[in-house]
Order: C-alpha cells, then sequence, then structure tokens
C-alpha cells in the first residue's frame, strides 16, 4: 500500500515537500515542488497543482507502482490534479486523511529542507507552531533582500505584509536578554545592536548584531 502527502505547504518559506511511502517496506522517496511556482503569476495559474502531480506520478513510477496496489492521498486541495489522474489511469486509490507511518516522515523532511534554506533549528525543534506566518515573517525581514527570494509570494498574505515599511536604528543593550540575531542565528551580547522595525499586525522589533 503506497502512501501520499505533502508537507509545508502553509510554510510562507520554502516550496512544498511531495513524498511517497509503502508502507509495508518503508521504502520513502519524496521532491520539493520549487519556490518558484508561487510567484505571483504562477499562483494565480496554479502551477503548483501541475507541479505536485507530476511529482507524485515521478514517484510512484520509481516505487514501481502498478495499478492493483492500494494508494492513499491525502484529501487536501494539493492533490486535486492527481486524483483527476488515478482515476483516469483506473488505479486503486482513496482520498483519505493521511497518517503515520508517513505524516512524521515527511513532515522531517520538509523541516530538513527548511533548515538548509538557513532557518534556525529552534524555529523547527522547540516551538509548538514552527512555520507560522508572522514568526516566519521576523525573520524574512531581518535579511529580507535575500530572504524574500525564499517566499511564496503568491500568497495575498504576502502582498500585504511582504513590503512594509521598515525603521533601521541602533542602539545599545546593558544587559544579556537571551536575543538571538535572526540574521545569523548567534547570540547577542550586551553592547551596540542594530535595531529594525516594522508594523505588520501587531509592532514588530529585531535586534541584529551591528556588523550583521
Amino acid at each position: 500500500m503506497i502512501q501520499i502527502d505533502d508537507a509545508g505547504s502553509g510554510s510562507l518559506v520554502g516550496g512544498t515537500c511531495i513524498g511517497a511511502m509503502r508502507v509495508e517496506t518503508g521504502e520513502f522517496l519524496c521532491d520539493i515542488i520549487p519556490i518558484e511556482y508561487y510567484s505571483e503569476e504562477n499562483f494565480k495559474k496554479k502551477l503548483y497543482l501541475v507541479k505536485a502531480c507530476e511529482i507524485a506520478k515521478t514517484l510512484l513510477k520509481k516505487l514501481r507502482t502498478d495499478k492493483e496496489e492500494k494508494i492513499l492521498v491525502c484529501r487536501g486541495y494539493m492533490f486535486d490534479n492527481l486524483r483527476k489522474w488515478l482515476e483516469k489511469e483506473g488505479h486503486n486509490w482513496e482520498s483519505t486523511q493521511i497518517l503515520n507511518p508517513l505524516q512524521d516522515v515527511i513532515e522531517r523532511s520538509f523541516e530538513d529542507y527548511a533548515l538548509s534554506l538557513g532557518l534556525p533549528e529552534k524555529f523547527l525543534r522547540y516551538t509548538k507552531y514552527p512555520f507560522h506566518f508572522h514568526r516566519l515573517l521576523r525573520w524574512v525581514y531581518a535579511d529580507y533582500e535575500n530572504r524574500s527570494k525564499l517566499c511564496k509570494t503568491g500568497w495575498d498574505s504576502w502582498k500585504k505584509y511582504g513590503h512594509l515599511n521598515i525603521e533601521v536604528s541602533y542602539s545599545y543593550l546593558k544587559e544579556s536578554k537571551n536575543y538571538t540575531c535572526l540574521k545569523c542565528g548567534k547570540n547577542i551580547q550586551p553592547g551596540p545592536v542594530k535595531v529594525i522595525k516594522y508594523i505588520s499586525n501587531y509592532p514588530n522589533t529585531i535586534y541584529l548584531h551591528v556588523s550583521c
């Protein structure tokens, strides 16, 4: 039996991971829908759904799936095109909620991918909502020129919050407050700091090393 699911479609940063697993053997394969598919023009055309279907078809081929083997597909919108293809090709498939064993594996795969983009590990390991939009937005604004390129810019939420006015200033920390520089990821010690302020759904203040 094959399970197919996605991870990361709700994350502002990065593309989306598409994964497939043969439950009986634990064989697992995955690939990423590139962030380019979430540009304003491509997102409007829903090309990410086309790519999700292409990736899933490739994974099924690599897993040597025939038309008799049961395929369980996540019932989310990401696989709208895939479900049509499976039905057209006469596969033995079902749309359902995907749980383990695939769920944990594909979520870890997306986390590893997000780390490779530069997201701080503590964002992923120690928070209840690691891919919360406004939390990720703070990370983006800490290095906007480079990190805005990693965002799903076709989203309405990006259009609303992705081009905010920022105020840059400098200050001095007299004592350690366990701040982490959201640009380099290292702790900020008492001393001069760079300060970035902006207002999204609430006022935000970001502290960086002066050299960052």
